[in-house]
């Protein structure tokens, strides 16, 4: 059974012949302090863009835990995306106090379960409520806070440091996931659906092979097949398997 509750068994065989399409292989643990980093050489759609990750081990304290956030490094100025008592919130701060902070009224409590986030954003789109989405399991989250104004720049795919698991200005054990994550993805340029990356079958959510969508310039893949570690390459476990070659120093 899943739903905005999780799914404990999308990775593992259902006993059933051909009952998964595409299986996901590997996942990434990160421990209190370990995180990826990468910083596109070029400026994508800042604008519109989907993020999509697989998630397990959340915690569910009080911390801020940031899952991907971008940021410039000077006056607080960052997208994030983020956890916190079980509540999946998106900050946009812009310096200078003009913070944006959107949360999910649902609540995630299960540890031990396997969630699908997307956050899907376009801020080209008149109707506010249109312009952030937040999905778990193929299922739409209501939302409460602040939109992004009309056509607002984030700072996702801008030509500063994105990092994966950790917060620009606190690199430490209160700011980590400390969770796995398999088959991360940023799309450049779309604002998709969970239909992309996800289907139901028999009451459960399970993925998709998403190796066949348009990344974008700077969208990427995460597929962490790779146990280098490092610098980045093809061949550590930041490697981008969308073709683009962004790949994550870890």
């Amino acid at each position: 059974m899943s739903g905005p509750f999780g799914s404990t068994a999308w990775m593992y065989s259902s006993g059933d012949a051909g009952f998964y399409d595409f299986e996901i292989s590997n996942s990434l643990r990160l421990d209190d302090t370990a995180y990826l980093i990468h910083t596109p050489p070029t400026a994508g759609n800042r604008k519109t863009w989907t993020f999509s990750t697989w998630i397990k081990g959340i915690l569910l304290d009080a911390n801020f835990r940031a899952i991907m956030e971008a940021y410039t490094g000077a006056n607080d100025v960052y997208t994030s995306l983020a956890m916190a008592n079980g509540v999946i919130k998106m900050t946009q701060d812009n310096g200078s106090g003009g913070v944006i902070i959107l949360a999910s009224t649902a609540l995630l409590r299960d540890p031990s379960a396997w969630y699908h986030l997307v956050v899907a954003m376009d801020t080209t789109q008149g109707t506010e409520a249109n312009r952030v989405k937040f999905y778990i399991n193929g299922v739409q989250l209501a939302l409460t806070g602040d939109y992004p104004s009309l056509n607002l720049d984030t700072h996702v795919n801008n030509t500063n440091g994105h990092r994966i698991s950790s917060r620009w200005f606190a690199v430490n054990a209160t700011n980590g996931t400390k969770a796995m994550l398999a088959d991360t993805c940023l799309i450049d340029g779309a604002a998709l659906t969970p239909a992309s990356f996800g289907e139901t079958k028999n009451d459960i959510w399970i993925p998709k092979d998403t190796s066949g969508l348009t990344f974008g310039d700077q969208g990427w893949r995460l597929q962490f097949k790779q146990t280098g570690t490092g610098t980045a390459s093809s061949t550590t476990i930041g490697a981008d398997t969308s073709g683009n070659d962004n790949h994550w120093t870890s």
